[in-house]
């Protein structure tokens, strides 16, 4: 096929890697990929092999720019700014619903696409109101399509233990993202690290004996960042063993996290969700009226 019918797809964070692979494969799409960091791994689990080529290629092979937002990564921005100045349509799809704006400043200056994607009423009027000079397009997040299928159809990794919680902790580099974008490790008002400890600390308000926790790290996050801080409790604590989110939901009984996407996923999968963002925090920035908040369960 022609360049005419390409579309060049670039990503760096794992978030909007998945939204981007699930809609390729779900469309059919003839693409050309330029991907860095998790993203690839994704890409490789959904798609199989494909040749990543360097951005300029993708773009040059291509008659027009889709592509995720990083917060660890100016891959994206630089794909925007490149498609603007060889005259490409561009899209940027947004996997969640905070920062809206910063995922496309740096130094002050925005570098926005010709259209923004979003999947739901609440992240439209987000972009609505934080980036109203961009058209804004809506559409089904073929990445929940993908995980309700696959919730369905997962085999438990772990036994269920009667009168006992399965806890799934879903992490997030939070101190890391404030640093990198704010030069200051407290900017949320907490860490990754403080919000894990104020779980642990916390478990039994959950209301029911523990059963396991499994600690999964970020996608982006080293092995054994959280190994220390977990040998401080006299828990039973597990780090997860690499298998898909699904497959962890899938044999869990609660999600919790901060603000994560996984935290939707598992609501998806019917789980209780809870957020365990510490005092000193923001609200949990997820719209999803089911989640809870560990802070109302220990002031009841």
């Amino acid at each position: 096929m022609s360049a005419a019918g390409r579309t060049a797809i670039v990503a760096h964070d794992a978030g909007g890697a998945e939204v981007l692979s699930s809609h390729v494969r779900r469309q059919g799409l003839d693409c050309l990929f330029s991907l860095q960091g998790p993203a690839r791994a994704v890409f490789e689990r959904k798609l199989g092999p494909f040749e990543n080529l360097p951005l300029e290629a993708a773009l040059a092979g291509s008659a027009r720019l889709l592509c995720g937002t990083s917060w660890q990564s100016d891959l994206e921005l630089e794909a925007i700014a490149l498609a603007r100045r060889a005259g490409l349509p561009s899209a940027a799809w947004l996997d969640h619903w905070v920062n809206y704006r910063a995922r496309f400043e740096r130094g002050g200056a925005l570098r926005l696409p010709d259209e923004i994607w979003v999947s739901d009423d609440c992240a439209l009027a987000l972009a609505r109101a934080e980036l109203p000079q961009v058209r804004l397009r809506q559409m089904e997040n073929p990445y929940f399509l993908d995980i309700a299928a696959s919730l369905r159809a997962e085999p438990r990794l772990f036994p269920a233990l009667p009168g006992r919680l399965n806890v799934l902790y879903v992490c997030e580099p939070v101190r890391e993202h404030a640093l990198l974008r704010y030069g200051d490790e407290l900017h949320f008002g907490y860490t990754e690290e403080q919000a894990l400890r104020y779980f642990l600390n916390h478990v039994a308000a959950l209301g029911a004996p523990l059963g396991r926790v499994l600690i999964r790290p970020h996608p982006s996050e080293a092995a054994g960042k959280y190994t220390a801080l977990a040998a401080e409790f006299a828990l039973p604590l597990a780090f997860s063993a690499g298998d898909t989110l699904s497959a962890e939901v899938a044999s869990s009984d609660c999600v919790v996290g901060c603000s994560s996407m996984a935290m939707v996923i598992g609501l998806i999968g019917g789980k209780r969700v809870v957020s365990c963002i510490p005092p000193g925090g923001p609200p949990c920035a997820l719209p999803q009226p089911e989640i809870e908040s560990l802070r109302a369960l220990l002031a009841q």
